[in-house]
């Protein structure tokens, strides 16, 4: 199941952030990550578990394991990081590992995100999604270390944040129409259902990959599931007196 749109009816403002917070993924996996072909940069300021533990750069050719063998598949050049590495929890956000990455974060973030900064509006929004992402990088730096991951493997991507936005449109939003394509056919159905199911599918994916120690195909499943939560908690209090959002 995948959403490609929703119902925008009653949307009273511009979403000038989520339209900022697009243009910047995209003008970073562009300009600065080269299309994902320039990985000093990338690995330079994406999350690095083993970095945020210890408050210390890691500067180092690491070698990477091969999860089911455990014998060697590669390394990963960790290059200086030129900012306090606990602010690539942030940076982390505004890039990707290629260009599939980047089109579902985004596609999520343009059908999700404008109806949140509506009920919440422009500055709580963005506070909202920053938020929303820093402690999904925070949970995946848990979930790395409690469970036996790499803490030297870098994480990036704005998924966290965007988990979020969507734990949020659940909380304000449960009922409103989203598009998807099922089974090749176009249906529309409610939130509910939409982001239901992504969820379901994000725990027991995490729940299966956790306990392994491991990253299934690269994706932190932790800060998936660490940023859905935090959405579902904070949505309200960034919402709060906002008198224009509906249940609906």
């Amino acid at each position: 199941m995948m959403p490609i749109g929703d119902d925008n009816t009653g949307r009273t403002i511009t979403p000038i952030v989520n339209y900022l917070l697009i243009a910047a993924n995209v003008a970073v996996f562009v300009f600065l990550q080269g299309l994902g072909s320039n990985e000093r940069f990338t690995y330079a300021f994406s999350t690095v578990p083993q970095e945020i533990i210890t408050g210390r750069d890691v500067v180092e050719s690491v070698p990477i394991k091969d999860p089911v063998s455990g014998e060697v598949a590669g390394t990963v050049d960790l290059g200086p990081t030129p900012i306090p590495v606990y602010l690539t929890l942030i940076t982390s956000m505004f890039m990707h590992g290629g260009l599939a990455h980047i089109f579902g974060n985004m596609l999520y973030l343009w059908i999700f995100g404008d109806n949140l900064e509506d009920s919440m509006g422009h500055l709580r929004y963005l506070l909202f999604y920053l938020t929303c992402g820093i402690l999904a990088g925070l949970a995946h730096v848990f979930a790395t270390t409690a469970f036996g991951g790499n803490p030297y493997l870098p994480a990036l991507g704005a998924s966290g944040a965007i988990s979020g936005v969507l734990a949020g449109y659940l909380v304000l939003h449960p009922h409103r129409r989203v598009r998807v394509i099922v089974f090749r056919t176009i249906q529309e159905v409610t939130a509910i259902w939409a982001i239901g199911i992504w969820f379901v599918f994000q725990l027991i994916s995490g729940l299966g990959v956790l306990g392994s120690g491991s990253q299934a195909g690269g994706v932190a499943y932790a800060a998936h599931i660490g940023g859905f939560i935090a959405g579902l908690v904070l949505v309200k209090f960034f919402a709060a007196g906002k008198q224009r959002y509906k249940f609906a």
